[in-house]
């Protein structure tokens, strides 16, 4: 039960995230076409990116809790090691490393689990080292 209502929540994420990706593209878009400055046109572009990348993050932040919040259920309410939010990509504890959606543990910073494909959303017990 607690696996579906990550994967809805994780869903609902990724759209709205999207939404917001797409809503700046349009905004840069229209900036670019009420300027003729270079400039203001670069600016545009920037912001555009800015707000792309903070939508992404919010995503992972959403998907780090919601991972939280199921290990959480699974455990009793124990949290301890459970991360939610970092922008370095290195996790302290359990985590979502924001830049491969995979699970990871302190310690194994740079390494993958053994045992994850790409894609399969579980995650082993079995570690690199």
């Amino acid at each position: 039960m607690q696996s579906a209502k990550e994967k809805l929540e994780n869903l609902s994420a990724s759209a709205k995230a999207g939404m917001e990706k797409t809503k700046a593209t349009v905004q840069e878009k229209a900036e670019k076409l009420t300027t003729r400055d270079p400039l203001e046109k670069q600016m545009a572009e920037q912001k555009k990116e800015r707000r792309i990348a903070e939508a992404e993050l919010r995503k992972q932040e959403a998907r780090e809790q919601n991972y939280a919040e199921k290990e959480a259920a699974r455990s009793g309410g124990h949290t301890t090691g459970v991360t939610t939010g970092h922008t370095t990509g290195v996790t302290t504890g359990h985590g979502v490393d924001p830049l491969s959606s995979e699970h990871v543990v302190s310690g194994t910073a740079g390494t993958r689990p053994v045992g994850t494909g790409a894609g399969t959303g579980r995650t082993t017990t079995a570690y690199n080292p």
